[in-house]
């Protein structure tokens, strides 16, 4: 199975840009590419996702034992030509070692090819490639892309390659092509205005000055053995659960809806921006993360969906509501101007903005009570990123970082988990089946008072 990575020297580099000129490039010559990427993030997969026209994936060697990794990225990559996964940060940057690119790497035996950002920089380049070489034995570096490469360098760049023993694999000249950020990262693929034109250029341009045939050759290595993970059977009935999807809450993990889905649940998508309610027979309910603070006005005037779903949380259905949509449960919750509006009103208090990233990482979770993703004393792991904070974080589970800090947060009872920490169902299964269960026992209780 063809697997190729793209790694980088540091967040900002070039990844996303690199990645999706392949991608486009790929997709020029025929070739069906899948797309991966590692670690939690959420935005450059809908990137991925606009230029190869299906679902990329994320995978995360924090959340995932190697058996589980290796099985997600066979699972959607064992039937296309050629897997091509973005990495996160530095190569060798992550949570005590996972979570990092190097660690993805290893784990599933990828060639990586480190993308290095060259403005401002000519033979210095070869320093820069030496330590990423040498830093850490084994890698599996395969090879080095020069991300704003002034063509007249790129001589130079073919010799430190060949003198260091490794693979120049081509470059990308500076650039007018820019793709916006904001206080998340990356503006979402959904808002940039002409995409696909940018996205299209970036893969002409990749045909011209990267090494496709030489990255094609590199990336073909069989796939390592793994045990996949086992599914736990559902007794056949199927409760909807409701998703909340649009412009406002858009951080969804799709291999989170694929699993639910495996264990026996049907999906539905809903707008809070723009439906009137819940859908019909809903049986659980996910508010995930995005950008509610973005449409905050929008969001407090539907005032029949806010009733719509504090009514049903009332009424005991099983509910995860993670980040922007925990936000979008209190009572009010801040614009990013600092204006206030009404939500929901199932959290008391109020969500407000800050000037920088609150807890910001990985966590592993434990719970001081049983709940509705687990029971007492149980943990799993999770992660937060947002710039927003509460009056009320909860106080049902404690969160504790891999440098040892910890803090008590989450709301969670017997129907709802709503907290600031995203979760990655992967990471342990029993979550979601622990959700799965609990809204097919809504959907039994609902039946049996018809």
């Amino acid at each position: 199975m063809k697997r190729i990575l793209i790694a980088g020297t540091h967040s900002g580099c070039g990844k996303t840009t690199v990645t999706c000129a392949l991608l486009s490039a790929l997709k020029r010559r025929g070739l069906d590419a899948s797309a991966f990427k590692c670690g939690p993030d959420y935005i450059d997969p809908m990137f991925h996702r606009e230029v190869i026209g299906v679902p990329s994936h994320n995978l995360d060697s924090f959340f995932c034992d190697d058996d589980t990794l290796k099985y997600l990225l066979h699972e959607h990559a064992a039937n296309s030509d050629i897997a091509v996964i973005e990495g996160v940060m530095g190569f060798y940057d992550g949570a005590g070692g996972r979570g990092s690119a190097h660690s993805l790497s290893m784990v599933t035996d990828t060639p990586a090819v480190v993308v290095i950002d060259c403005c401002g920089m000519s033979g210095s380049v070869g320093a820069v490639m030496r330590g990423f070489l040498d830093f850490r034995q084994p890698n599996n570096i395969a090879g080095f892309i020069f991300n704003r490469l002034p063509e007249k360098l790129t001589g130079l760049a073919e010799r430190l390659c060949s003198e260091l023993g490794t693979r120049y694999l081509g470059y990308l000249p500076k650039s007018d092509i820019t793709i916006e950020s904001r206080h998340l990262g990356l503006v979402t693929a959904s808002e940039i205005t002409g995409l696909r034109e940018k996205l299209d250029a970036l893969g002409k341009q990749a045909e011209k000055s990267i090494d496709i045939d030489g990255i094609l050759q590199t990336a073909q290595r069989e796939y390592p053995v793994f045990t996949p993970p086992s599914f736990p059977e559902s007794n056949g009935s199927r409760p909807v659960i409701a998703v909340a999807r649009d412009k406002a809450f858009c951080f969804i993990y799709d291999d989170n809806i694929e699993l639910l889905k495996k264990l026996g649940c049907d999906v539905r998508y809903f707008s809070p921006l723009t439906d009137r309610k819940l859908p019909d027979n809903t049986s659980g309910l996910i508010l995930c993360g995005g950008y509610p603070e973005l449409y905050a006005e929008e969001l407090s005037a539907n005032t029949e969906m806010l009733d719509s779903i504090r009514v049903n949380i009332e009424n005991g259905l099983p509910t995860i509501a993670e980040c922007g949509g925990f936000m979008y449960l209190h009572e009010n919750f801040e614009d990013m101007n600092g204006n206030e509006y009404s939500g929901a009103g199932v959290i008391r208090g109020k969500s407000f903005r800050t000037e920088k990233l609150q807890r910001f990482g990985y966590v592993t979770l434990t719970a001081k009570n049983d709940n509705l993703l687990c029971r007492a004393g149980e943990t799993f792991r999770a992660h937060e990123f947002h710039y927003f904070d509460s009056t009320d974080c909860g106080s049902d589970m404690t969160a504790q970082k891999t440098d040892g800090r910890e803090w008590d947060c989450v709301h969670a009872n017997h129907s709802i988990y709503a907290g600031f920490p995203h979760l990655y169902f992967y990471s342990d299964i029993g979550t979601a089946e622990s959700f799965a269960n609990a809204c097919r026992e809504f959907m039994r209780k609902c039946e049996n008072e018809d």
